[in-house]
């Protein structure tokens, strides 16, 4: 079970009526404006070598079980 909230004549920032007093509230946009610095372009060197690698050793570990299967692989 849950405890009930705060009773309305506890609750801070509430006028008489339930309105909010100006200024609790947030804006409805941020407050800064304009954009940031240019952001370098990561290196792609990294993610393509790491791509052949594995492909290398995709081709290595399959031909190496086809040529297992067939017994060609003493």
């Amino acid at each position: 079970m849950t405890a009930p909230g705060p009773e309305p004549d506890e609750v801070p920032g509430v006028e008489a009526g339930g309105s909010v007093t100006p200024g609790d509230t947030p804006p409805d946009a941020g407050q800064t404006s304009g954009l940031s610095h240019p952001q370098p372009m990561p290196s792609k060197t990294i993610p393509v070598v790491a791509l052949v690698i594995v492909g290398v050793l995709v081709v290595g570990m399959a031909a190496f079980f086809i040529l297992r299967a067939f017994d060609l692989f003493s």
